[in-house]
């Protein structure tokens, strides 16, 4: 038998060889590259996710520490799911709560076919509990407030004339993502169609219902009787509960295990600072399964009071995040109620309560994960930046530790302001986000910013973005407020201070502060300010920016586009 002889084989057997045994190496090769990136890959937050910018803010900084930033931060209810966003609650049955225009139609056929033929001369007056009467509202809503969504509306009652009916709802806003509720309450005149059917002719402005609006929940009934429609007093918002929460007995407080964060230099920095370290602790606290310790004392920077140019200290929290929502998301424990708990435990008991000191953040959660004591208590006594809360998530913890951006919502309170100017313009303007401030005034970081948001200026780039005569609601740390007088000539021009009185001694946000505050008045600082702006201007129907419109200048400064 002849041996075959490899010089003899065809080349192109040869070449095919050569080729598979190639393929299969770059195969192997990938599926060990594939393999490694799957053990070790660490997926991001979620929320952070959602939000680039914010990474980039809290990764880019120096020395361990941030820069003085006063832009206002997208909380947890601006990065919910669709679906959590859109579900609504359930409706009491006797009052369909059709949401779109098939519903809409099947409820106008029912209401047709079942009620009796009348001529129009028939109706001397409206029968406001007609359900056609609720059924035409809900139509004229619908086609005219599109940014709205309508959850549960009240039986309409009697208006001032009889033609009129004031009918109250309730609602969130499209773009907020929350499942928080708003209330408004208008009144309507009414007539009638070819087929005798009702129609709204003409609906008021914003809480001009005064018939259909509830009583304040502190005696006041609600305004009755003839009169011309005005705007209503304000209402208290039932819906905020933010109590402090108690330990209850002694032996809840005994069986409960805690992580209790000292105060460190992250006091009076920052509300970006603040939020940053604050969400590191509650995560921590989430990731070892225990309650945390929450100082409801926040000292607010300086940054945010340029006039007195001085920290704030004895702020609430409550004042800037929704604490009720915090309560339901998050295990927490006010300090004052812990405190008092602890020492009650200590000088009624011979054996105290199990304490675990951690004096360095080098220390890390994944080290504390089993640790059985009933209070760990992170101290951070080391000088600046050793004593930022943040540090304790940093490194490999960073891996274990996601910040639970869901647990912190804005206050409902602030929100409340956000809605009523929102609805005082029907939902129907454009804004202007125009930075002024110090970084006007700094022609070396930003040569062509004060020139570009001049009055001339911003009058000739917002001719050719903004429809004339629009409701205009101008976004701005511009501390004049006749800055932008020459922007009425060619539009309907909105400012924060336009709406003083929603934070005027007369105002439900006033009182409802200053209970928080044991009876002082609280003022609406610096911070409050750029978050409803900051929140009105995200609702507008075109958004003009400053740093991406108006200006080539870069947001951070020279050379940072």
């Amino acid at each position: 038998m002849k041996e075959s002889n490899p010089a003899t084989e065809p080349i192109g057997h040869n070449l095919v060889n050569l080729i598979s045994n190639r393929c299969f190496a770059v195969f192997a090769f990938s599926v060990l590259i594939f393999t490694v990136i799957a053990i070790t890959y660490q997926p991001p937050d979620p929320w952070l996710e959602s939000a680039p910018a914010m990474t980039k803010l809290f990764t880019q900084r120096e020395n361990a520490t941030f820069k003085n930033d006063i832009s206002i931060l997208r909380t947890g209810e601006d990065f919910l799911p669709v679906d959590n966003a859109t579900a609504t609650p359930a409706v009491a049955p006797a009052l369909p709560n059709p949401t779109t225009d098939v519903l809409m139609e099947k409820s106008e056929v029912f209401f047709t076919n079942s009620t009796p033929k009348l001529g129009c001369d028939d109706f001397e007056r409206v029968n406001c509990s007609d359900p056609r009467a609720l059924l035409a509202v809900k139509k004229f809503n619908l086609r005219v407030f599109k940014s709205i969504v309508f959850l549960e509306y009240q039986t309409p009652v009697n208006g001032s004339k009889p033609d009129e009916c004031d009918v109250s709802w309730r609602f969130r806003n499209k773009k907020e993502n929350s499942w928080r509720k708003y209330r408004d309450f208008r009144r309507f005149k009414f007539g009638f169609d070819e087929n005798c059917s009702y129609k709204v002719v003409h609906a008021s402005g914003w809480h001009s219902g005064i018939n259909a609006r509830r009583s304040r929940g502190r005696g006041g009934n609600a305004t009755r009787g003839v009169g011309p429609a005005r705007v209503a007093p304000p209402i208290r918002d039932e819906e905020i509960n933010d109590t402090i929460p108690s330990l209850g007995s002694e032996m809840n407080f005994r069986k409960g295990r805690y992580l209790y964060y000292s105060r460190g230099g992250d006091y009076c920095k920052g509300m970006n600072h603040y939020m940053w370290s604050f969400l590191c602790g509650l995560g921590e606290a989430m990731y070892l399964n225990r309650t945390f310790v929450m100082d409801l004392s926040i000292c607010l920077s300086a940054t945010y009071n340029p006039t007195a140019n001085k920290d704030e200290e004895g702020k609430d929290f409550r004042y800037y995040f929704d604490f009720e929502h915090l309560k339901e998301v998050a295990s927490i424990v006010e300090e004052g109620e812990f405190l008092r708990d602890w020492r009650k435990w200590d000088r009624g008991h011979k054996r105290k309560v199990p304490v675990r000191k951690v004096v360095s953040y080098k220390t890390t959660p994944m080290q504390l994960k089993k640790d059985r004591n009933a209070i760990l208590w992170r101290q951070f006594d080391a000088p600046e930046p050793e004593n930022y809360w943040y540090r304790v998530c940093e490194g490999q913890a960073a891996k274990y530790i996601q910040r639970p951006w869901h647990a912190l919502w804005k206050s409902k309170r602030l929100m409340n302001i956000v809605t009523e100017i929102s609805g005082k313009m029907d939902w129907d303007f454009d804004a202007v986000h125009v930075v002024r401030g110090e970084k006007a005034q700094n022609k070396e970081l930003w040569p062509h910013l004060d020139y570009d948001t001049s009055p001339d200026m911003l009058l000739q780039k917002l001719k050719g973005m903004i429809q004339p005569w629009r409701n205009l609601y101008v976004a701005t740390n511009e501390p004049f407020y006749n800055y932008f007088d020459k922007l009425r000539s060619q539009y309907k021009v909105h400012l924060l201070d336009d709406y003083k009185e929603l934070w005027g001694s007369t105002s439900e946000w006033y009182n409802e502060t200053k209970l928080l505050n044991d009876g002082r008045a609280v003022e609406f600082d610096g911070y409050m300010r750029v978050a409803v702006d900051t929140e009105v201007l995200y609702r507008a129907k075109k958004r003009v920016e400053t740093f991406y419109n108006l200006t080539k200048d870069c947001k951070d400064g020279i050379n940072t586009c």
